[in-house]
């Protein structure tokens, strides 16, 4: 069975849906402001992670992730402009166009990554109507009260309010910033709507005058649409859980009055050389960067495995290095097994087998699974054993199937067509164990001056 550790209860739990044939999963997308960096997608690969577990398990899925294009400002305390705003402002181009540009920028990224799309892409500037609805619902139950710039919900009201983080009010009270709004009930209330003033670039007429959503209400107005009251999973990073989660509980628990998300569940920091990664420090990297850099997306995606997604991780050029030698060694191996006729017991296989979905299912310990595939490729090769290494790729999702032949030693533009023609021919007379055949064609090679030795990373070609 399914284990996942529940950030709300600080425990691994069971893993028990509320629908046995479909989970419902919500996850934290992107603001579209700028570029993802690597931090940001080691999260949506942790994300990816929990959907490939559930579909391995035999699960459908109904997941919504979010793309929020307005309402984030630059401060979680409901300081500072509208991060989309300032975007605009600073590249002379529209919110809009500054929204469509990143969010292009993201699903590529994303794909490079094989980081398959939840069911529903949610854009918050299309769900305004859904968040004032929201906020309406918690005023009608005193949840929510009107100042001079917006609707802010009342924590005060809510006794639970700081179980996911385990912060307490006096904390919060105690962290708050010295310029805190005084209309404000307590310095830890949120806003749920701002109002505008005319020459906000972004605003929609509401009940409390032209105005846009609290970052807050965008999740929670969207989730309730696509998945009601009561869903599985919330997935995201540990950033989220003392802000942004903790009011997402507050708005939900308080409209439906009871308890809206199962499983909480959250992905650590990413560390750049031992410390934070911060744009001031110039250690923050995108997928493009690393590209230019000569690593492939999946080199990242393989480099993230290595970790559990509760532990943080420390990124190094050290570490990719290692993590793309690793991988491609893996495909080369992959191959080896993939074009060997030899059978692997059925014992030893479901052993294998059984050994992956423990580690999988205990609280998606992918490192151990990494383990299990290791162990798995140092027996003789086989066929066998790239079929089920395909199954468990299901999970990694680095693209086993596309494991090719190791490079050989001579440069393909220097060896004539006609014998690497007849190497593969002897390949596939070799693979059919029609080994007369093949040597005869190893005879015919070396009449072309050429010589074919077999290694354990494959077939070498060299000039005589």
């Amino acid at each position: 069975m399914l284990k996942v550790y529940n950030t709300l209860t600080r425990k691994k739990e069971d893993f028990v849906p509320i629908d046995e044939k479909c989970v419902r999963m919500y996850s934290c997308g992107p603001t579209v402001y700028s570029y993802a960096h690597i931090g940001n997608l080691r999260t949506y690969v942790f994300m990816d992670l929990i959907r490939r577990v559930l579909r391995y398990d035999g699960y459908k899925i109904k997941g919504v992730m979010n793309i929020t294009d307005v309402g984030h400002l630059l401060s979680d305390g409901d300081e500072g402009e509208d991060k989309m705003a300032k975007a605009a402002r600073e590249q002379k181009k529209t919110p809009w166009e500054i929204a469509a540009y990143y969010t292009d920028v993201f699903f590529k990224d994303i794909d490079a990554l094989n980081i398959g799309r939840p069911e529903i892409i949610a854009k918050a500037t299309e769900h305004i109507p859904e968040m004032i609805e929201f906020v309406q619902a918690l005023q009608e139950k005193g949840y929510a009260y009107e100042i001079t710039d917006g609707i802010y919900y009342d924590i005060g009201k809510f006794p639970s309010y700081g179980k996911l983080s385990g912060q307490v009010l006096d904390e919060k009270e105690a962290g708050a910033r010295v310029e805190e709004n005084s209309e404000k009930r307590h310095p830890a209330d949120f806003a749920l709507w701002k109002k505008a003033d005319k020459n906000h670039i972004m605003q929609w007429p509401s009940p409390w005058g032209m105005g846009f959503p609290g970052w807050h209400i965008e999740c929670s107005a969207m989730s309730r649409k696509y998945l009601g009251e009561t869903f599985d999973i919330h997935s995201g990073g540990i950033d989220a859980v003392p802000v942004h989660h903790e009011n997402e509980i507050a708005q939900n628990e308080a409209r439906a009055g009871k308890k809206t998300v199962n499983y909480w569940m959250h992905g650590e920091f990413m560390m750049v050389d031992g410390g934070k990664m911060s744009k001031s420090l110039g250690n923050v990297y995108t997928i493009a960067q690393l590209r230019d850099m000569g690593y492939d997306p999946l080199d990242f995606r393989f480099f993230c495995l290595n970790a559990h997604y509760r532990k943080k991780l420390n990124f190094t050029f050290e570490g990719m290095t290692a993590a793309k030698t690793s991988r491609e060694r893996i495909m080369a191996t992959l191959y080896q097994h993939k074009v060997s006729p030899v059978k692997t017991d059925e014992t030893v296989l479901n052993d294998y087998k059984n050994k992956f979905s423990e580690a999988i299912n205990d609280d998606l310990n992918i490192p151990l699974a990494l383990g299990v595939l290791f162990n798995m490729l140092k027996e003789p090769k086989s066929k066998d054993v790239y079929e089920l290494a395909l199954q468990f790729d299901k999970v990694f999702g680095l693209s086993f199937d596309k494991a090719t032949a190791p490079k050989q030693d001579a440069p393909k533009d220097d060896i004539p067509q006609e014998v690497l023609d007849l190497v593969q021919k002897r390949a596939d007379a070799k693979k059919a164990k029609d080994f007369a055949l093949a040597d005869a064609i190893r005879g015919q090679i070396a009449e072309l001056g050429y010589i074919v030795k077999d290694t354990r990373e494959g077939a070498v070609v060299t000039k005589q």
